[in-house]
């Protein structure tokens, strides 16, 4: 992707932008632009210049702006970060979706893809691991929502207890066994 390394924060928005308006509309004009990133029409014009020499739109004064493949690729490389930062702090730190949104719109601009990936591994591990998910999310945002005490603690542990107690099969029930990892069934190897 020639030159996309180099796009500063306020590029990679308008390229958010461009994206998220081609998708609303199918056609995007700089006063469109303007409107969304409630920013001047000359403080368009130059992105749009800006842009175009890095070969990530095409555009030409008074006519439709579209994305080259490099740009769509750019695009949704900045449109990617910000859902899943948004989709973090949302899902795993239960933070208001217009305060993650603001904070994701900030931070997608300089965090590694590296970091980034992570982010995805924990949300996930999070959302489907046994001892964690929804229940343990929505414990996190009433800690934050309330003082944290060791007393909220126990009455979450006491609460999990209770649920995985409720979970056991009746006494007398058989429960099905599992094979170990690389154990034929019926035992072997």
């Amino acid at each position: 992707m020639p030159h996309t390394d180099t796009l500063t924060a306020s590029l990679e928005d308008y390229l958010e932008a461009i994206s998220q308006i081609i998708t609303d509309k199918q056609a995007v004009r700089p006063k469109d632009i303007a409107r969304r990133l409630q920013v001047s029409n000359a403080s368009v014009t130059g992105a749009l210049r800006t842009l175009a020499d890095k070969g990530l739109i095409n555009y030409t004064p008074f006519d439709v702006i579209t994305l080259t493949s490099n740009g769509k690729v750019a695009a949704e490389d900045v449109i990617h970060r910000h859902e899943v930062l948004r989709d973090f702090f949302i899902k795993v730190l239960a933070v208001e979706p217009s305060a993650a949104d603001q904070a994701a719109c900030r931070m997608e601009h300089s965090i590694p893809e590296v970091i980034l990936d992570r982010f995805i591994q924990f949300a996930e591990f999070v959302e489907f691991c046994p001892r964690g998910g929804s229940k343990w999310i929505a414990g996190f945002g009433i800690q934050c929502d309330h003082s944290s005490t060791s007393e909220n603690c126990e009455k979450c542990v006491t609460g999990t207890l209770e649920e995985v107690k409720r979970r056991r099969p009746p006494k007398g029930r058989k429960t099905r066994t599992s094979s170990k990892l690389g154990e034929k069934p019926g035992g072997g190897r």
